[in-house]
């Protein structure tokens, strides 16, 4: 549990965040926004508790509400859309998300630990996913409709005529550029420093990959120029 100088720390980067006063302008409490939202009916979420809880600056359930309730929205912004005092619940939900990543806090690392074999694909092969990724074992989380795609999957792909969707490795060859540049994005805009905050075996991992495809590119310009 953290300590109420830590919540109130918290508390501070979401308000300080340049979107914040555009996305929190006051509330009605009409509940425009909690009866149109998808997330509202099946998870216990609701736009309105947040906005709400952000306005009276409530420290303590603000800190609670990002444990579990933020990661519940599904940020398609219907709520911004009706909300007749212009707040963006699903833009100050955003917010929050971001924070909780930058204080590494447990709830984000446990939402984001299923993306990381997705984003360690993507870093490796410049896809998010291959057909060879997509059995049960792989996805426990996807229910029991990931069975119906269980098979010989080269059997299956090569069954399919379009030549470049018949290998099981990657959907397309990206090139060594194309990857270094991609990895200098990532760095430039923060996405590998906040990967470090959340998993740091990874950050390793995909760190050392990077190192060993920018010298084989710093190679492949040599050669080039020789």
């Amino acid at each position: 549990m953290a300590t109420y100088a830590e919540m109130r720390e918290i508390f501070d980067d979401i308000r300080n965040d340049f979107r914040y006063d555009h996305e929190l302008n006051g509330c009605l409490n009409c509940g425009i926004c909690t009866a149109t939202c998808p997330s509202a009916q099946f998870y216990d979420y609701s736009p309105r508790e947040i906005v709400q809880l952000l306005w009276t600056e409530n420290i303590e359930q603000i800190y609670d509400a990002m444990q579990e309730k933020i990661w519940a929205c599904a940020q398609c912004m219907t709520c911004a859309a009706r909300c007749p005092f212009k707040n963006s619940p699903g833009g100050l939900v955003m917010i929050m998300r971001e924070v909780s990543i930058k204080h590494g806090m447990q709830s984000a690392k446990d939402v984001l630990r299923p993306f990381g074999r997705v984003m360690l694909k993507l870093i490796t092969t410049g896809n998010q996913l291959s057909p060879d990724m997509i059995q049960p074992d792989h996805f426990p989380d996807w229910g029991p409709n990931i069975q119906k795609v269980e098979g010989d999957l080269k059997t299956l792909r090569k069954a399919i005529p379009v030549r470049t969707l018949q290998t099981t490795d990657t959907a397309w060859e990206v090139s060594l550029k194309t990857s270094v540049e991609m990895y200098t994005i990532w760095e430039m805009t923060g996405v590998l420093s906040s990967l470090e905050t959340m998993d740091e075996n990874l950050f390793d991992v995909i760190e050392d990959f990077i190192d060993e495809k920018r010298e084989e590119y710093e190679d492949w310009l040599e050669e080039q120029e020789d």
